[in-house]
């Protein structure tokens, strides 16, 4: 069972002045591979706080996945990136090359995400758009990775190739 953390990044969804729509669609989709959400959060876009939460979430809470939805883009308040990078020990690019190329087929705009994922701990950290659509497009496209990284994270000592015959 993946133990998933879903953090929403929005200053009005802390505020209470916004839905957050983007979490209860990542919960859904983790849902289709078996994971358990056993924690969520709605907090400012504040680089410190961002960082805390996530550190919390690998840390204490001993998350497998955690996902941060928003904060991504290019806007001046957009720092889910910077936080991210200050905790984690190891980036994993692939995945957020994937993102940006699956969601551009869609919109332009993707290439203006700076959403990375990388791993802290045993826990592995993925970025997320802030839009229920992005959040759904971009975790559509890296979701059937997911439970092998998560086993190779936390020690899997199997052969790749054998893990997936």
């Amino acid at each position: 069972m993946i133990k998933a953390a879903i953090i929403t990044v929005s200053d009005k969804g802390a505020r209470g002045e916004r839905i957050d729509l983007s979490g209860p669609e990542i919960a859904r989709l983790l849902g289709t591979i078996g994971a358990e959400i056993i924690h969520t959060a709605i907090i400012p876009d504040e680089k410190e706080t961002i960082a805390a939460e996530i550190c919390e979430c690998a840390d204490v809470r001993g998350c497998d996945l955690i996902l941060t939805t928003g904060g991504t883009g290019v806007s001046p308040r957009d720092v889910t990136p910077e936080a991210t990078l200050s905790v984690i020990d190891r980036t994993i690019p692939g995945l957020a090359e994937e993102m940006r190329r699956a969601s551009a087929t869609k919109t332009p705009h993707a290439l203006l995400s700076r959403a990375l994922a990388g791993i802290r701990n045993k826990s592995l950290i993925i970025n997320l758009p802030g839009s229920p659509k992005g959040a759904r497009e971009n975790l559509e496209a890296v979701l059937p990775a997911l439970p092998h990284a998560i086993e190779k994270i936390k020690g899997d000592p199997t052969d790749c190739g054998e893990a997936i015959s």
